[in-house]
């Protein structure tokens, strides 16, 4: 076993413990392992530059590696850790008495001893001192206190760990990882336990906002959504058809609710038949070209549900099974699973898609349901497969568990947006796994009616942007749970809440549509979906810096404001993008309370009033206004108000820009044009042709041809 340790990029360390032979193997890997290594990484070339300088001082010896502010220091005889920024230790590891902070069982020790190849590392975890990421989770955002398992899809895990106080963690397997985190038996320590001959860290320095710019770097970052997929989403009643559905379509465009699209709900909607082609289920689309024609023609895109399993009692079950084109028992005979709501409760086989065969035909049968007329495809295979299960390409227990999801999400992901330049498309699920990150779409949990529900959600979505996981879409209502909690007062405040998320999808059920209230919660429901689609511009935005950031749409208060402790425990307030600061009314009544943030001024958008940050205020808002502040310095950039997104004009985008303060930042908004430059007191702007501007108190606003001048009133 040899240590590797390498200035991996800017504020990057790489950390590695692993056998001389599999290293070397490395650097010409077989094709099958070059495949499982890019499920990972989507950088492996070294791009920091460091040389080792050994170091002898107080009772210490060792080598230092630095980059940068960033200092990684390894001590020997006893071995220990510590990341440093500046000349501050951030992270050093734990000191475990009778053993080292290090230690890693290889294959060969491992057979000898008849045991399971392992690593671990344990890291000291000061008290006080919190740690997010690592998945989704709908109660405190902190993980301090928890275990994380990360093949397990009930713990929903993310393999991204990092502090405020500036470290982040990144273990680089596909095995299965438990993290303890400050567990009652070590409250002191974040210990990594790893079912891998291996041990293969990434040690991350900086900012939250800089980890994660790196992070995405390391593993890779998303494609970009469609914009008629940045359109209010409405799902399929389960007890309807889909005439009904369009029929319902149909309505909505009648009571002016603007929408976009529409998705279908399960059982899936299509599945492998004779000839291996993909066939819709003929008892609900006896004619799905026309069905999808029908709900093109209100302007409504439709998203259905996959399965890649096929039925064990059909007939295509054994040609398969003779292919070998199915995950297998160890005897070699296809595992059958029990049923599932996506395969309507029948016991099925589950296609291989480690095969390369078989990854292609899955890919390529989309494509042709694509020019049936379906814009999207769902799918949910986040199933926990039993250990003893193997695929072809070996993959067994927890790596088939991590590695399935993913190849189903990618290979659907390559269907709809594989052939397209920059990739282009969106693929609903709520599965998680490793390079999550790369696509930007993710389904939100199911929650309860209520107050609570609401909180959940927005946590859940706050927590896998801890993980730079771009946009989670937000289930408005659960036909599953009761309804008796879900009056007028609390639609129209979630409705205006999930105005400023990344989106959000409507229940088709007939207790969650806006014909249920009275008509002033009906025109309260107007209102914000109007003021949704006037805010697609700047959410497509903020989806197209996290292409370029690894920044989410939705951002915690701990991810944007690291250096203000106060605000970390306002765990349910987000900044919108950059720009936008939303304090969620999470109970009833019209009073609220805010933070705002120090460091920044923010302007009230209701009122128009300045607030200095570091303050916390006591609003009143009516069903009409929510407590939503701009961050002095940055701009607003809104588009019309439409009833879909097909109503945008191409050429034109946007309709109105709202300053908060005097502009010293480039607005974030789709297909950004707009560029602000400072230049004796005043902002020039280009890019502003045929905008309205609304101006803050006390700006003055001259338009020079294509350039707009901003300065201070005199």
């Amino acid at each position: 076993m040899r240590l590797y340790v390498e200035a991996h990029a800017p504020g990057v360390f790489r950390f590695r413990c692993d056998s001389a032979a599999r290293v070397a193997a490395e650097e010409k890997p077989a094709s099958r392992a070059r495949q499982r290594a890019e499920m990972l990484l989507a950088r492996f070339e070294r791009i920091g530059e460091t040389t080792p300088v050994a170091f002898e001082e107080d009772g210490r010896k060792g080598w230092r590696f630095e980059q940068g502010d960033g200092r990684l220091e390894i001590s020997v005889d006893p071995v220990r850790l510590a990341l440093y920024r500046g000349d501050r230790c951030v992270l050093s590891t734990a000191d475990v008495p009778g053993a080292a902070p290090f230690e890693v069982v290889s294959e060969a020790a491992s057979k000898a001893g008849c045991g399971q190849p392992f690593a671990r590392a344990a890291f000291a975890l000061p008290a006080g001192e919190a740690v997010y990421g690592l998945g989704e989770t709908q109660g405190n955002p902190d993980r301090r206190g928890e275990v994380v398992v990360s093949d397990v899809p009930a713990y929903r895990a993310l393999p991204l760990a990092w502090s405020p106080s500036g470290w982040g963690i990144y273990v680089n397997t596909l095995h299965r990882v438990e993290h303890w985190l400050g567990v009652e038996s070590s409250p002191d320590q974040y210990q990594i336990d790893i079912e891998a001959p291996a041990l293969d860290l990434f040690l991350f320095v900086g900012e939250p906002a800089e980890i994660l710019n790196q992070y995405t770097q390391l593993t890779g970052r998303a494609g970009q959504p469609v914009l008629w997929a940045m359109g209010a989403w409405v799902q399929q009643d389960a007890q309807a058809t889909p005439v009904q559905t369009a029929e319902l379509a149909e309505r909505l465009r009648a009571e002016r609710i603007p929408f976009d699209n529409i998705l279908l709900s399960g059982p899936a909607a299509w599945s492998l038949q004779g000839k291996l082609a993909l066939e819709w289920d003929a008892t609900r689309f006896p004619d799905a070209r026309q069905l999808m024609a029908l709900f093109h023609k209100h302007s409504a895109q439709v998203c259905g549900y996959g399965f890649p399993g096929v039925p064990a009692d059909h007939p295509l079950f054994e040609e398969l099974e003779d292919r070998m084109w199915l995950l297998a028992d160890e005897d070699g005979a296809a595992h059958v699973f029990p049923g599932c709501a996506q395969s309507a409760g029948q016991p099925f086989g589950l296609l291989d898609l480690t095969h390369r065969e078989v990854y292609a035909l899955w890919c390529e049968r989309h494509r042709q349901l694509l020019d049936d007329g379906l814009d999207a495809p769902a799918c949910d295979v986040q199933i926990d497969i039993p250990d003893g299960i193997e695929a072809r390409g070996g993959e067994t227990g927890a790596v088939l568990r991590t590695v399935y999801p993913l190849l189903v999400k990618r290979a659907l992901f390559d269907a709809v947006a594989g052939h397209k330049t920059p990739p282009e498309g969106i693929v609903w699920s709520r599965d998680l796994m490793p390079a999550a990150q790369r696509l930007p779409w993710l389904a939100g949990p199911q929650v309860d009616n209520t107050w609570d529900g609401l909180e959940n959600s927005l946590r859940a979505a706050l927590s896998v942007g801890h993980s730079a996981v771009p946009a989670t879409v937000h289930y408005f209502g659960n036909p599953d749970a009761p309804v008796d909690a879900l009056d007028g007062e609390l639609y129209v405040r979630w409705l205006s809440c999930l105005t400023f998320s990344a989106n959000f999808v409507l229940q088709g059920a007939e207790a969650f549509l806006p014909w249920r209230f009275d008509e002033s919660v009906q025109a309260h429901v107007r209102t914000w979906l109007e003021w949704r689609y006037r805010l697609i511009p700047y959410v497509l935005g903020a989806i197209e810096d996290a292409a370029r950031t690894g920044l989410p749409v939705q951002r915690s208060m701990a991810l944007s404001f690291p250096n203000d402790p106060a605000a970390h425990a306002w765990d349910l307030q987000f900044l919108l993008g950059p720009a936008i600061l939303v304090a969620p009314i999470t109970a009833p009544g019209e009073a609220s309370f805010v933070y705002l943030p120090a460091g920044d001024a923010w302007w009230d958008l209701n009122t128009g009033v300045r607030y200095e940050g570091g303050q916390i205020l006591e609003m009143r808002c009516d069903l009409d206004q929510y407590p939503v502040f701009g961050r002095e310095g940055h701009m607003l950039c809104l588009g019309p108000a439409t009833q879909h997104t097909g109503e945008f004009n191409s050429a034109r985008i946007l309709d109105e820009v709202w300053m908060f303060g005097m502009p010293e930042h480039n607005p974030v908004v789709m297909r950004n044009k707009i560029r602000v430059m400072q230049m004796q007191g005043s902002s020039y702007i280009k890019g502003l042709e045929g905008l309205r501007i609304l101006a803050s108190d006390g700006l003055e606003v001259k338009r020079r041809g294509a350039e707009v001048r901003i300065s201070r009133a005199r």
